[in-house]
């Protein structure tokens, strides 16, 4: 195989990638592709390459993972999560820590040096980012929850047609091995962790379950289950 260049009168020269071949004894040429909208660099570097010997590989080569991310992000979409969101550059972090959550299941640490294996930018569209931006996305979210579950309620109903006639709602419970979580309290651990703080987690979705979340709330121990069930019957109502 060749480049070939052939001229135009005017018009830049047509590229050719072309190879030679016999045919009843004669040498006759076919063309293979047409290179000429290629940047010049690349041109040349195809040239190089058909003009040198192949080097051996030394190394092996790997791009960034895109196949996880773009499964997990295209359930956000359909589950209306992604919109709920928003677009803003916190907004996809947000996004960002809810699937690493799913596939990677480490800190915030962890997901920013697992991000660096993955297409973040390709699939989501955020640039490099650390630690503690992703706590900045943490921080934004708190400050917008309600919003961010009224968005998912709406994209609900206008999705099924009509409001949910059925609402699930439970509880579970997570403790901390530090001591500075401000709604961290002492209390009955089921996990059978002595002395460690803990908090009551509510989940509240519509009749199809997980797959339709409506909302999550974080409480303190001391009366949660009461205050959990006040709050989500007042974002029902």
């Amino acid at each position: 195989m060749y480049i070939d260049t052939i001229p135009n009168r005017s018009s830049p020269p047509a590229i050719l990638l072309r190879e030679s071949y016999r045919e009843n004894g004669k040498v006759k040429k076919r063309t293979l592709a047409n290179l000429s909208k290629l940047p010049t660099e690349a041109i040349e570097r195809i040239r190089q390459a058909l003009s040198a010997p192949m080097a051996a590989a030394t190394e092996a080569v790997c791009g960034a993972v895109f196949g996880v991310l773009f499964v997990l992000n295209a359930l956000a979409q359909q589950c209306g999560l992604a919109r709920a969101l928003g677009t803003s550059r916190l907004a996809k972090l947000a996004l960002f820590l809810v699937l690493a959550r799913i596939a990677h299941q480490g800190s915030r640490l962890s997901a920013v040096r697992w991000a660096r294996d993955h297409a973040v930018k390709a699939v989501l569209g955020v640039n490099r980012f650390d630690e503690d931006d992703l706590y900045e996305a943490l921080d934004w979210v708190d400050a917008h929850q309600e919003v961010i579950e009224q968005r998912l309620y709406q994209d609900y109903v206008k999705r099924v047609g009509q409001i949910p006639t059925l609402v699930l709602y439970d509880v579970t419970s997570s403790y901390f091995e530090g001591e500075c979580n401000e709604l961290g309290e002492f209390g009955y651990n089921r996990d059978g962790k002595k002395g460690k703080k803990q908090i009551v987690i509510g989940l509240l979705t519509a009749h199809d379950g997980i797959h339709r979340p409506s909302g999550c709330r974080s409480i303190s121990w001391p009366s949660a289950f009461m205050s959990t069930r006040w709050s989500w019957s007042v974002t029902v109502e």
